[in-house]
């Protein structure tokens, strides 16, 4: 994770505009492993108060994405 004062000049994003959909920049991105028993995720849009429902695989193919046990 960014500290929010590095997110902009790093990313190119804003906060709330964050998204693993459109990179600007290609980052590792993981999702959670869990998230595959869903048949629809929630994700950002790229922009404030944009959301994307996706199917989980299908979110992982697009932006190369590995799932992994993430939480704690």
């Amino acid at each position: 994770m960014l500290h929010v004062k590095d997110l902009l000049p790093v990313t190119g994003y804003i906060r709330g505009g964050c998204s693993p959909v459109g990179m600007k920049k290609q980052f590792p991105t993981v999702i959670d492993e869990t998230a595959i028993l869903f048949d629809k995720i929630f994700v950002s849009g790229g922009r404030r108060g944009l959301m994307l429902g996706l199917n989980p695989a299908s979110l992982a193919e697009y932006i190369s994405a590995d799932f992994a046990d993430i939480t704690v």
